[in-house]
C-alpha cells in the first residue's frame, strides 16, 4: 500500500495539461518525417535521474522512412549503449544494455527527439492553431499532445489522467530535452553536427 501511495503522489507531481487555445484547425498535421535518404547526427548528452548522473557524446544514424540507430558513449570511455528503432519497434541489446535503458525513452518519444512523429493514431483528435503554432490532442481521454511551429515538430507530450508524464521538446538551436515527471529523469541532447550519408552498412540495425 505504501508503494502504491508513493506512485500516486509522484504522478500527481506531473504538470497538468492545459486546455488547447486558438482557432479550430483541420486534423491534418505537417509531415514530421525523416529526411529522404540517410542522415547522421552527432550530439552531446547529459542525464540526471534518481540513481544516475552522467554525460557524454553520441550519434544517431537515420534511414528514411522509419529506421534509426542511436549510440551513446559515456564520458571517459567507461561505458556505451545503443538502441535501434524500426517503425514503432524499439530494440535494445539483449545483454542488458543498462546505459541504453537509462537513456532511451519509449519509441514515440525517441522518434520525436529525432524529429519524426510516430504517435499512435486515434480518430479522437482535436487540433487548434494559434498564430504559427498548431497543437493537437490525440485520444479520448487525451493520451498525447503534439505541438508544431509552422512545419516543424517542436514538442510531444504523453498524457495520463490529465497530466504530462513524459515529454520531448525540440528547440530551434538544436537542443532536445526529454523529461519523465514520474521517475524525475532529465535527458538533454545538443546536436553538434548533421551530415548526409550515401548509405549505412546493414549490420548497424543488429544489436548483440
Amino acid at each position: 500500500a505504501a508503494i502504491f501511495g508513493a506512485m500516486i503522489v509522484t504522478s500527481a507531481c506531473a504538470p497538468r495539461l492545459r486546455p488547447l487555445t486558438g482557432n479550430p484547425a483541420p486534423n491534418r498535421f505537417p509531415d514530421a518525417a525523416l529526411q529522404r535518404g540517410h542522415q547522421r547526427l552527432v550530439f552531446t548528452w547529459t542525464l540526471e535521474d534518481r540513481d544516475f548522473e552522467g554525460r557524454g557524446e553520441g550519434a544517431a544514424r537515420m534511414a528514411y522512412p522509419d529506421s534509426a540507430r542511436v549510440d551513446f558513449f559515456l564520458a571517459g570511455g567507461i561505458g556505451s549503449g545503443s538502441a535501434v528503432l524500426v517503425g514503432s519497434e524499439l530494440r535494445l541489446p539483449e545483454d542488458g544494455g543498462r546505459l541504453a535503458r537509462q537513456l532511451v525513452p519509449p519509441a514515440p518519444l525517441m522518434w520525436a527527439a529525432l524529429g519524426r512523429s510516430a504517435v499512435p493514431p486515434s480518430v479522437d483528435t482535436v487540433a487548434r492553431v494559434d498564430g504559427d503554432t498548431l497543437r493537437a490532442d490525440i485520444g479520448r481521454p487525451v493520451a498525447w499532445r503534439l505541438t508544431f511551429a509552422r512545419d516543424t515538430l517542436r514538442r510531444v507530450e504523453r498524457v495520463k489522467d490529465g497530466r504530462i508524464v513524459e515529454s520531448v521538446s525540440r528547440l530551434a538551436d538544436g537542443r532536445v530535452q526529454y523529461r519523465d515527471a514520474v521517475s524525475r529523469r532529465r535527458l538533454n541532447l545538443s546536436v553538434t553536427r548533421a551530415d548526409s550519408a550515401s548509405t549505412f552498412d546493414p549490420s548497424i540495425w543488429n544489436l548483440p
